[in-house]
């Protein structure tokens, strides 16, 4: 049996990994790979590299074996995630997989924006697959945010469309740290766990963490949602993309992500990160 992760050399991936190797043997984990070479600082610690490409099915026989405890972290292209999800699934139901442990979206299927489409349609086709499972619902990661600074310092303003809203959000750590634990720990079948941070915080708050942490006059500009897809579109972003994130925003504003149900905090045995320390390691790395 081995702790399988997928998309193991992702921003996530990764990080489960890493947790992993602080609490299991690397010879018990295994990572699903679609690139062997950007794999191979895992393999020269022991993790076992297992090739595969979701839109490839065929490469994914034999990937799974019975009994292994897996995390599907969902993929990141967005409008392909069905097909790929299926694929995943379909494997370790074949191989006879003791756990599959999905990251989804806060609200599950309550969940009202275009983002979560897909991470509904999956958490069904685990349901029906019988498979025994575990769903990380995760909310959204300050990283999303405190990526995106340079625009932030350069124009003195987060500019949103989310009015009001607040954001329950933690760090890819804190989630990775709780997939870890899933992954390690039992007691985990057939539970599904609400992720957030324990502080919910607003887009006008983020602006003054950040004028804080940088010292500059920081304004949150809330915009109608028109204008923001016009910003986004002309900073580049593909139509698309920057629709997601407008609709991502009207969800901040109904108050979609900002659910703190603790489960986060509970599952990795601390408080979530705060948002000051996330932005100050952002600006610190700047």
């Amino acid at each position: 049996m081995s702790i399988v992760v997928t998309g193991a050399t992702g921003l996530l991936g990764r990080l489960v990994v890493e947790r992993l190797l602080a609490t299991v043997p690397a010879e018990s984990i295994a990572a699903v790979v679609r690139d062997k070479e950007k794999a191979a600082p895992l393999a020269a610690r022991g993790v076992e590299l297992r090739v595969a490409d979701y839109d490839r099915p065929e490469t994914l026989t034999g990937v799974f074996r019975a009994g292994d405890r897996v995390l599907l972290i969902s993929a990141n292209e967005v409008g392909r995630r069905v097909p790929q999800h299926t694929a995943v699934i379909d494997a370790a139901k074949a191989a006879g997989v003791a756990q599959l442990a999905y990251t989804g979206v806060l609200g599950g299927p309550d969940a009202d924006f275009q983002l979560a489409a897909e991470h509904k349609v999956t958490e069904q086709l685990i349901l029906d697959s019988g498979l025994p499972h575990t769903f990380l619902r995760n909310g959204w990661y300050t990283e999303n945010y405190t990526a995106n600074l340079a625009p932030v310092l350069e124009h003195g303003a987060v500019v949103a469309n989310a009015g009001e809203g607040r954001v329950a959000s933690a760090t890819r750590a804190d989630y990775a740290d709780a997939a870890a634990a899933v992954l390690t720990g039992d007691g985990h079948i057939g539970a599904t766990y609400e992720l957030s941070g324990d502080v919910a915080w607003s887009l006008a708050e983020y602006a003054a963490v950040v004028a804080e942490a940088t010292g500059k006059k920081i304004a949150y500009r809330n915009v109608p949602a028109s204008v923001h897809q016009e910003i986004l579109t002309g900073a580049g972003l593909p139509e698309p993309f920057a629709a997601i994130l407008v609709d991502v925003d009207e969800a901040v504003a109904r108050g979609a992500l900002a659910g703190t149900s603790g489960d986060l905090a509970r599952l990795i045995g601390r408080p979530t990160t705060p948002l000051a320390d996330t932005v100050a390691a952002a600006v610190a790395a700047s």
